[in-house]
């Protein structure tokens, strides 16, 4: 055992975490590391009674249920063809306004948000249905691709969404709340997002032409009649899920698995469910769920360290001594973890900072669920901000080679889309019911 000061504990593990990430090893491993390296120095054989008394009791946390489940319905709906019948039904309405198929690309972004929770799975499907549609049609490759990817990451932030659910626990708030208060944020970044994609269309007709009339041809009735069947199912899966929490009748786990049976029903309602897919929907569930709890799991360890340490208090301290009053310290909490987004997954960031800084907000006198989304529609920047942005390596990978998408092109289209993000967090700040008023109408 060292006898180290809470100080020098804090640079100890704050360094060890930036060098560990720039090695390039996976994230967990870099926790797990730091945490027990730190904690068996300081305190010998009794870390283990630190670690694994906060580590057991987060992973014993109910609430955790839900992560696979919703994974499970996100994956599972990925496999339904649900994305197929709505970009049809969308494509013959909005085909023919310029920038119609970019803001087609969002609102399916959205709508997927609303039913699948992972971002993994929308930029997928977007990438693979939406975006060779674009580009083939003579769209701008940066702004189509910048379309997927902005659409596809709101499915981390509209409910159902794993960060969510992993947040809750994490900061001791409602994860029922959470998810009421993330529904008009991702909204106002949907909007914002397709206004945006309007208004250069409107202003540089080249990037993203309208599509030929001879090729949206249909009767009135006939294409009202493919969006009713193509969006009725999707209010049926989100009633399920978002519905039962919002009545009151049953808690974000239960939903989850409500969730999870009304995708796989829909999956056979489409015909496309088959013993290859459910084994192939269950692998992937528990191969995304496990890399989920491991990080879980290592940053807990990380954060009892840290804690215990009294390396939280030395943070605060530094946080609440920073000039500018309390909106001052707001903005230093929000610029770092803008800047974290860019080196680390955000469910590092959650499992590290949220701890780290709830109690600050409370301090500070913030309500903590609007202090809660704010930090989530900041993370948003983090799937699209180098160097790790998951969102755009996602898309990249996604994408069909012959379409020519390059790196660049994906980089350049998601810029626009950032800002947009800075513009929404300013006007939840200006307008915090944004965030707060559908919660305060939840029944309990």
């Amino acid at each position: 055992m060292t006898d180290l000061s809470a100080e020098t504990v804090t640079l100890i593990m704050m360094g060890g975490i930036f060098l560990g990430i720039f090695t390039g090893y996976p994230i967990a491993f870099v926790f797990g590391t730091v945490g027990l390296f730190v904690g068996f120095t300081v305190w010998g054989l009794k870390a283990i009674e630190v670690i694994y008394g906060r580590m057991y009791g987060m992973m014993m946390d109910y609430i955790l249920l839900a992560v696979p489940l919703f994974v499970f319905m996100g994956v599972m709906l990925e496999r339904s063809g649900i994305t197929e019948k709505l970009y049809d039904a969308l494509f013959v309405w909005l085909g023919g306004f310029r920038g119609g198929l970019a803001i087609l690309t969002v609102l399916i972004g959205t709508i997927l948000a609303a039913c699948v929770g992972i971002i993994a799975a929308s930029i997928t499907m977007l990438a693979l249905v939406a975006l060779p549609s674009m580009v083939r049609k003579g769209y701008s490759k940066s702004l189509a691709a910048g379309a997927v990817c902005a659409g596809g990451c709101l499915g981390i932030l509209i409910p159902p969404s794993v960060m969510l659910v992993v947040y809750g626990p994490t900061a001791g708030i409602s994860v029922g709340k959470l998810f009421m208060g993330a529904f008009f944020p991702g909204f106002t970044l949907s909007i914002l997002y397709c206004s945006y994609i309007a208004v250069r269309s409107y202003l540089q007709p080249n990037v993203a032409p309208s599509v030929p009339a001879e090729e949206r041809q249909v009767p009135f009735l006939k294409k009202t009649w493919m969006l009713i069947v193509a969006l009725g199912p999707v209010a049926i899966l989100i009633m399920s899920v978002l519905g039962v929490i919002f009545l009151g009748i049953a808690p974000p786990t239960e939903a989850a698995g409500c969730g999870a049976f009304v995708a796989t029903l829909l999956t056979i309602a489409y015909r496309r469910f088959s013993w290859q897919v459910l084994k192939e929907v269950v692998r992937i569930t528990m191969r995304t769920c496990g890399f989920i709890f491991l990080i879980i799991t290592m940053a807990v360890a990380f954060t009892s360290v840290f804690l215990a340490a009294g390396c939280g208090d030395v943070v605060e301290e530094v946080i609440l001594g920073a000039p500018g009053g309390r909106w001052g310290i707001f903005a230093i909490i929000m610029f770092i973890i803008f800047i974290l987004g860019m080196f680390i997954e955000w469910i590092g960031i959650v499992l590290i900072m949220v701890p780290i800084v709830t109690p600050i907000a409370t301090a500070l006198g913030f309500d903590l669920v609007w202090f809660s989304i704010m930090v989530c529609v900041n993370l948003q920047m983090a799937f699209m901000t180098p160097p790790v942005a998951g969102g755009i390596f996602i898309c990249r990978g996604a994408c069909p080679t012959e379409l020519g998408v390059s790196m660049g092109d994906i980089i350049r289209g998601v810029v626009p889309f950032v800002l947009l993000i800075i513009v929404g967090l300013t006007l939840m700040t200006i307008f915090p019911d944004i965030i707060l008023w559908l919660p305060a109408q939840m029944i309990k």
